[in-house]
């Protein structure tokens, strides 16, 4: 996983932790939502990375 893909990655998770945050202080359930959605999609696309380094680890393995 590239160094930028992991801060984009970071940044979107802290920005849903926030919206989330705001979201259960204010009682408002949709900004709330939206800043679970944001942490959800930060995760996927971590782990979508996590593969792509593990077949790439997988795939060097055999070219030695």
């Amino acid at each position: 996983m590239g160094a930028d893909d992991k801060l984009s990655n970071k940044a979107q998770e802290a920005k849903g932790k926030i919206k989330e945050g705001v979201g259960r202080a204010t009682g408002d359930e949709r900004l709330e939502a939206s800043g679970k959605d944001d942490q959800a999609g930060s995760r996927f696309k971590q782990a979508g990375e996590k593969a792509k380094d593990s077949a790439k680890k997988v795939k060097d393995a055999f070219k030695s």
